[in-house]
């Protein structure tokens, strides 16, 4: 009888979103990205500070391996968590790997949260994408710290999300308790999906990808019933009555 032996994989991929920051550049000059990147980071949370980064180049700058060379080293030295360069017909694998990065595509309803620029997604793909949420997530148990909870719809969670804690959705977010982990709704490009929570102490909030950090937060709705959506490219804050 041959024995039969099972093998077992070294390797597994797994499904899993991450969230990724978008750090545009509209100078290479390494001097000033040096002090404000500085000033940043010394006012940042400390999950911006570990956050995984994508450098956007401005397109008004023109831009080869050798003038990106010093400003990604400064950005290096100051601690920040580069992963890549956003593609562009201008930026190609060749050129990110001389610098050490991958690439990444920001195109088609920006799929990482950034501040500078809007990420809705208006064309007829990013509307089919919204008439199809159809699922409401309804969460009754606590959300710990380090727990991820995705909805491709509605969420709804009816307990305390505590600190590391991240909660993701497509369309709305509710949370009937104290925020005070992460909320990101509208994640896939939804600019009208909005977040109401009835004690907002979070770390971060963020709808299609334009997100407050708790140091951004308006004292006047700290630890408030409060309700969140974009203007615009403004975050609104409007209390809960």
């Amino acid at each position: 009888m041959t024995a039969v032996v099972e093998e077992k994989s070294v390797i597994e991929f797994k499904g899993r979103m991450l969230m990724m920051t978008v750090l545009q550049l509209r100078t290479l000059d390494a001097s000033q990205l040096h002090q404000e990147i500085s000033q940043r980071l010394e006012d940042a949370a400390q999950w911006l500070q570990e956050a995984p980064v994508v450098i956007d180049i401005h397109s008004d700058l023109e831009i080869d391996h050798v003038n990106l060379m010093p400003a990604v080293d400064t950005l290096r030295n100051l601690g920040v968590n580069l992963v890549a360069l956003a593609r562009t017909d201008r930026i190609d694998i060749d050129t990110a790997s001389t610098l050490g990065l991958g690439t990444l595509s920001l195109a088609g309803g920006r799929d990482v949260p950034r501040r500078t620029e809007p990420v809705a997604d208006t064309s007829a793909q990013g509307a089919s994408q919204q008439s199809e949420r159809v699922e409401t997530m309804v969460v009754e148990q606590p959300v710990r710290s380090g727990q991820q909870v995705y909805s491709r719809g509605d969420m709804i969670v009816l307990a305390p999300v505590s600190t590391g804690a991240e909660l993701m959705a497509e369309g709305n977010i509710h949370v009937y308790s104290n925020l005070r982990g992460r909320a990101l709704a509208g994640v896939r490009g939804d600019s009208s999906a909005r977040i109401f929570c009835q004690q907002l102490n979070a770390e971060l909030v963020s709808i299609a990808g334009h997100y407050r950090v708790a140091e951004d937060l308006p004292d006047a709705h700290r630890n408030q019933p409060v309700h969140l959506s974009l203007q615009g490219e403004a975050m609104h804050f409007t209390a809960l009555k």
